[in-house]
């Protein structure tokens, strides 16, 4: 036998102790710990129960808390501006359209894991789906889309020092600074204890959107030339498919929370209990979406700017940002983790080491941190422009893991029974929707958001990598 990967996770927390025990007899001999005698150590036993207790404390309104902030911070903040390039009426149906599909996709999500419960991340699809090929090649996307969402923390993270502090310093600093607080944030291995912060999280993005509202909404005044807005109900006009497609792509990126979902439900106690947090937050996230994006355009017009924080004035900028500075942080903590737990339990996927409850694992554990903060910051680097990398990250990776992964998954895991019954006909074909929207986003998505980061360094628009600015 060898050390099961994951605690069982089809048990409710009273269970739990009942839970570790029957994991003990599945444990065989740890060379690490006990190579004379064959025989698994008693330490390796009890850190063994001690790691399954501590991986299988999440409850779904923790879970709830963990979407939330994994998918509201960055999003909400590009909105503003995706409405300017669409238009409010486009902008307000995109929004809710996108919105439902994510409630959709993330009800897939949930009933493959409690169908397949040795799915226990994104990756693990792959394998399910496509065997071992398939597991590498989701293992990677995962990673990669992980790291690009890390890389877009640091960013928002660089450029809110910049504006709170107002200091002509080089701005790579400013990256650097972020990369610490990003690294800091994410030691805690356990969702159950990172979810704490997502309480603070939450109340910090729903402040700084108030704070920015309230803001643009003051400065605004019909009656004057100057502050009036120029907000539009319609496409702006000459708009380019390139900037139709970032914008879209914007409106998906806000409701990306499927990839880490799998991760999340593994540490649920009571895992059946998922659908109440994908109906919450879906409800929450629509709302939030519609109002950001409707009143801070409406407020500000077409010169909205990406993030919308920069569009409420120098100071109340300020003030928002500092606000703003805990959903940076922990929702991008949190993103790190996850991929730290898919790297690290791969690694370790046999050993006590996988639970960071000893030397080892703690020291392992910080090391994949700091390479997954080093490269996040090395992206923010390369691709500092916000539409630009948050669009990237929303067709390249996003589009399958929010839209055609979850849409394959009914189709080859989900579907029961024939194919002309009214909840296959209906199911079906939404998630064949998803299926073609998902890859016409990665196509042409894709394509779009490289050419428009060409054009932005060929006009001079951006700063060259790992320079001041």
């Amino acid at each position: 036998h060898k050390l099961s990967r994951t605690p069982s996770i089809m048990t409710s927390s009273k269970n739990t102790k009942q839970q570790s025990t029957a994991q003990d007899d599945a444990i065989t001999s740890h060379p690490d710990v006990d190579t004379a005698a064959g025989e698994v150590s008693e330490l390796e036993k009890r850190k063994a129960q001690d790691g399954v207790a501590k991986f299988s404390r999440l409850g779904w309104k923790r879970l709830t808390i963990l979407l939330m902030v994994t998918a509201i911070a960055l999003g909400t903040l590009s909105l503003p501006a995706a409405f300017a390039t669409l238009g409010m009426v486009l902008g307000v149906i995109l929004t809710i359209v996108s919105g439902l599909l994510a409630i959709f996709a993330g009800l897939l999500v949930g009933q493959t894991k409690l169908k397949h419960p040795e799915i226990h991340d994104y990756a693990d699809v792959g394998r399910v789906l496509f065997g071992k090929v398939g597991y590498e090649i989701f293992h990677f996307m995962c990673i990669l889309q992980l790291l690009f969402l890390a890389g877009s923390h640091c960013l928002t993270g660089t450029t809110a020092l910049k504006v709170i502090t107002a200091k002509d310093v080089c701005s790579v600093y400013f990256g650097l600074a972020s990369a610490a607080a990003l690294f800091v944030i994410s030691l805690p291995p356990s969702f159950a204890e990172v979810a704490i912060l997502g309480y603070v999280d939450f109340a910090s993005i729903v402040i700084t959107i108030g704070i920015t509202i309230i803001a643009t909404g003051i400065q605004h005044d019909p009656s004057n030339p100057l502050t009036a807005s120029d907000w539009s109900a319609w496409p702006k006009p000459g708009i380019t498919s390139t900037d139709a497609f970032i914008a879209v792509l914007n409106l998906v990126f806000a409701y990306s929370f499927t990839i880490a979902q799998f991760s999340f439900m593994d540490e649920m106690h009571t895992p059946r209990d998922f659908n109440k947090s994908i109906w919450s937050l879906g409800v929450i996230q629509i709302t939030m979406y519609v109002l950001t994006g409707a009143l801070i355009y409406a407020f500000v017009g077409q010169e909205v700017q990406s993030p919308a924080l920069l569009s409420a004035g120098t100071t109340v900028s300020r003030v928002a940002f500092g606000v703003a500075i805990p959903v940076i942080f922990i929702s991008g903590g949190i993103l790190i983790v996850t991929a730290g737990r898919m790297i690290h339990g791969r690694i370790y996927a046999n050993s006590i080491t996988r639970y960071v409850n000893t030397t080892k694992g703690w020291v392992t554990w910080m090391l994949t941190i700091t390479a997954i903060v080093v490269v996040g910051w090395f992206i923010a680097e390369v691709i500092p422009i916000f539409s630009d990398l948050v669009a990237l990250i929303s067709s390249l990776l996003n589009s399958g893991f929010a839209l055609y992964f979850p849409a394959l998954m009914w189709f080859m895991l989900l579907r029961e029974g024939k194919w002309n019954t009214p909840k296959n006909l209906l199911l079906g074909g939404a998630s064949l929707i998803l299926l073609v929207i998902g890859l016409f986003l990665l196509t042409g998505g894709t394509y779009a958001v490289i050419r428009s980061i060409v054009e932005g360094y060929k006009s001079g628009g951006v700063k060259t990598p790992f320079t001041c600015s």
